[in-house]
């Protein structure tokens, strides 16, 4: 009996092209729970949801033209957490499987090779496999929600397509950007990642971004722009300076109404450029709501769709074998993604299980990866209460954290620090 295989989504294909030796562009999600967890009710959770989620249940194959991935032989096994955060996921291993299960005491996580699916479709995987295993071991019946799904109910098409075929337009947008301010820093020893998470009530945090008359999303980048002006001051003459942006992953979902699981988010850069005069945070807020506000309709988000899925329709590209496919794409990502950006935030946002799952919960987080060349990324996730700002990095140095975390204090935002 053949395989079952799936062709990439749009945004997939750029991510075999980009790895490296160092860096595969992973994310995690993680759950601290009430109790020690049990490796043979997880393994049995992960082998009832295969038939739920089949896009998730797959290995990263290369053929002649495209990569492609193609279902598993076995289901994933659990695994004992190892190492830190997002180590790096090999072709071998991801040929395999291109998700790991992870548990350590009373923690359970899933790592995701981001050609399956974004941080929406992972978070729906996870907290679906997270009912399920409470649903086994303490043998219970857990609700449904928009997060948890039922897992011996049929998948449907929708949640499989590649909706950015279906939400396009014919007026690509232009991918010309200017340059932003790069961070620099020490590599790690072993290219090993420091993760340090700041936590802040969500409460307080709301009515603060309330008070500059912004979202959470916007007031939290509009500090980390801030926190970037003035180390760019630190290291360059004013003459020199270069713009300040951010990269936002945008969900689509919300805005087209799909509900497919695999990729269906779209980057925005947001910023400011120094040079034209200081900024005060108000203002910083004020000038990003607005960036947000005129990127962020069904049509501007169709164009920048149509420049990502209308190349893949020249018949140049089609023929060409997979190492050139993927030499084009690496070129293209790195002057029109990594060198417009100073780095990443990635909001997965306020996260509700069902009542029947709140008591075993405490806490559920989510992780990006450092790229090659954005050496931070910040990533904010919101449980009970508390949202969790996760920033990680390649480097030693700690200036970044420091600045940022610093300013929430100064504005009155008690902030909870940790490390790896």
């Amino acid at each position: 009996m053949s395989k079952k295989w799936y062709r990439l989504d749009t945004a997939a294909l750029l991510f075999p092209a980009v790895m490296n030796k160092n860096w595969s562009n992973a994310f995690r999600i993680e759950a601290t729970i009430n109790h020690e967890v049990d490796p043979f009710s997880l393994q049995k959770a992960v082998d009832d949801l295969k038939v739920r989620f089949p896009s998730f249940y797959v290995g990263l194959r290369s053929g002649v033209f495209w990569s492609y991935l193609q279902e598993m032989e076995e289901t994933p096994k659990v695994m004992s957490d190892f190492a830190y955060p997002l180590t790096f996921m090999s072709s071998r291993e991801l040929k395999k499987s291109c998700i790991r299960i992870l548990y350590y005491k009373n923690r359970i996580a899933v790592e995701f090779f981001h050609a399956i699916t974004d941080g929406t479709g992972g978070n729906v995987y996870f907290c679906s496999l997270l009912a399920r295993y409470l649903e086994i071991k303490f043998d219970i019946e857990i609700g449904k929600s928009p997060f948890v799904v039922n897992h011996d109910e049929p998948v449907s098409e929708e949640e499989l397509e590649d909706s950015f075929y279906k939400y396009t337009n014919n007026y690509p947008a232009s991918r010309k950007e200017a340059k932003s301010y790069q961070l620099k820093g020490t590599r790690s020893k072993n290219d090993c990642f420091t993760l340090i998470t700041g936590i802040i009530e969500t409460d307080k945090l709301k009515q603060l971004s309330k008070n500059y008359n912004c979202t959470i999303t916007v007031f939290l980048t509009a500090v980390m722009i801030e926190s970037l002006i003035e180390m760019q001051k630190q290291n360059r003459f004013h003459h020199l300076q270069k713009q300040v942006k951010i990269t936002i992953p945008i969900n689509l979902r919300k805005l087209y109404g799909s509900k497919t699981v695999r990729n269906f988010v779209l980057p925005i850069n947001v910023g400011v450029n120094p040079k034209k005069g200081d900024y005060s945070l108000a203002e910083l807020c004020k000038s990003i709501a607005s960036q947000f506000d005129y990127e962020i309709t069904p049509q501007n988000m169709a164009s920048r769709i149509a420049s990502n899925v209308n190349p893949q329709k020249n018949i140049l590209l089609q023929i060409a074998p997979l190492p050139v496919k993927r030499f084009v794409l690496g070129a293209v990502y790195y002057h029109s993604g990594v060198l417009t950006s100073s780095l990443n935030i990635s909001n997965l946002g306020v996260i509700k299980l069902p009542e029947e799952m709140d008591p075993f919960v405490e806490r559920i987080e989510f992780i990006i990866s450092p790229q090659k060349n954005n050496i931070n990324n910040c990533s904010v996730s919101s449980y009970k209460n508390h949202t969790y700002i996760n920033i990680n990095r390649n480097i030693v140095e700690s200036e970044l954290e420091r600045i940022f975390f610093s300013k929430l204090v100064e504005l009155g935002l008690p902030v909870t620090i940790e490390s790896n």
